[in-house]
């Protein structure tokens, strides 16, 4: 087998090292900006694909597809975000006769669209949140709208169907809004994804994020893994990720497990994916919200506590293997792990990305420590793509020197050329809150709105950089970011910079 994989960065290189220890040689593919990058240069061949666009780059089907059959590759790993949960390129792919190393296409269409996922949970006896059972109807009048707001209940979701990262969601508390908020998530949805349609979802108060990693092979053997705890999160987007949750029992763990299971039977689900589900700690029930027909971002904290190599079981049921994955050495974690995603973004201005030239790069090391990184010191962040540059896995006996363990592994951390976000990431983890466990999906925004105790709080913004905010936002949607965009006079972009993005993605 020759593997094309179909991304950058650190995940990039993920990949291109599972596939070096499983003797399968690889093909990178790589945009202008990224011809320097440390996984282009470690890949068995690269092939340019001349744009730093990412319609003209990481996201053009057709073209990934040709270069794949070019080079003569067996299959395509898609790596997450860009086309991984992508219908279309996976069955670009079938039909080129490649392997995609993932589920079907039929099946990431199924699980794609979210009220159809919510279908599919239903039917495999799995708790939903209260919503509509369908998108709302394109031509639903105002007043159809208000009656399923009322029968739902507030505080609800307005969601994208197409949707996923923050991007083309409202939260309604009020139902005068209910209106406004309906077709504000539809244009942003229209823009992000091409598909206005959108959904109710009741909102479930102080809900914690949890999720479950899974492998399913050919032949009908589904094995769960130990849950993740993802509520640390900045506008709706995980920023830290832990294994196992820190509020999940065993008795909960199972019966996790055994829903995730039953969702991924009801599909015929193949490769890895991730049942995600929003947990009511009041209550103690947890609640479908999605499955991510990929490899996660998190994956490492999984791999950590199992010893289970995701990436390489991927290229074994791509290959045709049968799993052989212990489910009890799945749900049973050794120890506790925590990442930390590292984004080339400013803190004190509002997370604004902060591209640039990495003139010093060195990482953390040490008993315990882990770091998949995409970048090294004379790289260049790109302005083009999500700006994270690394992620840090901490891993220990139990949770509390899982965090000091981080801690020490944030200290050692030294980037100088760009800003990054390790300052908050130092500050969350020092603080009383995050070490007993107090947060829900909400903590973080709630933490840095109110700037109380936060030592980069200052976001208030400068009139005289208007037009580069309005600049910065307007691409942050276009290439599918859902960054805070407000900024401050301590701030540093150049305005050009912004006003050269904007012109490449049609916006100026």
């Amino acid at each position: 087998m020759k593997v094309l994989i179909a991304n950058r960065g650190e995940i990039a290189l993920r990949i291109i090292r599972a596939c070096r220890e499983h003797g399968v040689p690889t093909v990178a593919v790589y945009a202008d900006c990224d011809r320097r990058a440390p996984y282009v240069q470690q890949a068995d061949e690269a092939v340019g694909l001349g744009a730093n666009e990412p319609s003209e780059s990481y996201l053009a089907i057709h073209k990934i597809v040709a270069i794949a059959q070019q080079v003569s590759a067996d299959a395509i790993h898609p790596g997450y975000g860009f086309l991984a949960e992508n219908a279309d390129f996976a069955r670009a792919v079938e039909q080129a006769g490649i392997t995609f190393i993932g589920p079907s296409s039929d099946v990431i269409a199924l699980m794609g669209g979210k009220t159809a996922a919510r279908q599919v949970a239903v039917r495999a006896g799995v708790p939903t949140v209260p919503g509509t059972d369908g998108p709302l109807p394109a031509d639903a009048t105002d007043a159809a709208v208000m009656d399923a707001g009322e029968l739902i209940g507030y505080p609800l979701f307005v969601k994208a169907v197409a949707g996923g990262g923050g991007k083309g969601m409202r939260l309604v508390r009020d139902p005068d809004l209910l209106i406004r908020a309906v077709q504000g998530a539809r244009s942003e949805a229209a823009s992000a994804f091409g598909n206005s349609d959108v959904y109710l979802e009741r909102c479930i108060e102080r809900g914690r994020h949890i999720e479950v990693q899974l492998l399913a092979d050919k032949y009908g053997t589904v094995v769960p893994f130990v849950e993740r705890e993802c509520s640390i999160q900045r506008r709706h987007q995980k920023v830290i990720e832990e294994t196992p949750s820190p509020v999940i029992d065993e008795q909960t763990r199972r019966v996790l497990a055994s829903a995730a299971v039953r969702l991924a039977e009801e599909v015929g689900y193949t490769n890895a994916g991730t049942i995600e589900c929003l947990f009511d700690e009041s209550s103690g029930e947890f609640y479908f919200l999605e499955m991510n027909t990929r490899l996660q971002v998190e994956h490492p904290v999984t791999e950590m506590v199992t010893g289970i190599d995701l990436v390489r079981w991927q290229l074994r049921i791509a290959e045709g293997e049968r799993l052989t994955v212990d489910p009890e050495t799945a749900l049973v974690p050794k120890g506790h792990a925590i990442e930390c995603r590292v984004y080339a973004e400013d803190p004190a201005v509002g997370f604004m990305p902060s591209p640039g030239v990495l003139t010093f790069h060195r990482l953390p090391e040490g008993p315990g420590i882990r770091v998949d990184c995409g970048v090294e010191a004379g790289f260049e962040v790109p302005i083009y793509y999500d700006s994270m540059i690394s992620k840090v896995i901490a891993h220990a006996c139990d949770r509390s020197a899982a965090i000091d363990r981080m801690l020490r592994a944030l200290a050692e951390y030294e980037v100088s050329g760009v800003t990054t976000t390790i300052p908050m990431f130092r500050w969350l983890m020092a603080t009383s809150d995050f070490a007993a466990a107090r947060f829900d999906t909400t903590y973080l925004d709630g933490a840095l709105l109110s700037g109380e105790g936060v030592p980069f709080a200052d976001t208030q913004t400068d009139d005289g950089l208007e037009d580069l905010v309005v600049l910065a936002a307007a691409v942050s949607v276009r290439l599918g970011s859902n960054r805070v965009v407000r900024t401050s006079k301590a701030n540093r972009y150049r305005l050009e910079d912004w006003r050269h993005v904007a012109r490449a993605e049609g916006l100026r």
